[in-house]
């Protein structure tokens, strides 16, 4: 096991109230995502400012990508096929632990916490995030198996324009949205149909949003820390 995975897998056996011999073998199922795919771009929002909340989220104390091994494989082959065309992916968000969705929380019950309402969620109010499903107690990215990303140009990493951004909460935001152009739409299918070709499943609210089919652990939440 190399230095980094260890590293990984000490903190999540440290963050146990109770040790469990099973859950060690568990985290030998995930790895660094741009290890395995070095031509991936990363670009972590939620290890920094840039995102929602406006700060750093619980559990992120490194901007880095972590997967199932078997998610990462499937990613690998996805980046493969795009890269026939120069292009390829930058990940947003991968394995997010379990503090980080309550930190999410957290934020949506604090009323007076509207800093980046006017870039993220301008036409919603803050309670609606949670009514509507931006917000939830649970979230996929948790199990290991689900990622978020857009396409980029791999000649100079610049992202495809896909009529929207990460993380805004609106309709604007949905894979067949009618307010992007032809073109932005055109991108949007093409991440689609690449990634579920190599067997993700998109979530129809958020166009960068996938998550593997037959992800190894569907039923559990992590919560060992990113870094």
């Amino acid at each position: 096991m190399n230095i980094r995975k260890t590293g990984v897998l000490m903190l999540a056996l440290l963050s146990l109230k109770t040790f469990n011999p099973a859950y060690a073998q568990v985290q030998e199922d995930f790895v660094y995502v741009d290890t395995l795919i070095p031509s991936i771009h990363l670009d972590i929002r939620y290890a920094s400012a840039n995102n929602f909340i406006g700060g750093p989220i619980d559990g992120y104390y490194r901007p880095c990508a972590l997967l199932t091994q078997t998610a990462a494989e499937a990613l690998m082959a996805a980046q493969n096929e795009l890269a026939k065309f120069n292009l390829g992916l930058k990940i947003f968000d991968a394995y997010r632990p379990q503090r980080a969705v309550r930190h999410f929380v957290r934020w949506s019950q604090d009323a007076d916490d509207v800093a980046m309402k006017d870039v993220y969620y301008p036409h919603l109010d803050k309670p609606s995030l949670i009514e509507e499903g931006y917000i939830a107690a649970r979230s996929s990215h948790s199990r290991g198996s689900t990622v978020d990303v857009t396409l980029v140009d791999l000649n100079n990493g610049e992202e495809l324009d896909m009529g929207g951004f990460f993380d805004y909460f609106g309709p604007e935001s949905w894979s067949y949205a009618k307010t992007p152009t032809t073109m932005q739409r055109a991108h949007r299918m093409l991440l689609q149909t690449v990634m579920e070709k190599q067997g993700f499943v998109h979530y129809p609210q958020e166009w960068w949003h996938f998550t593997l089919a037959n992800e190894p652990y569907p039923d559990t939440y992590f919560d060992f820390p990113v870094q």
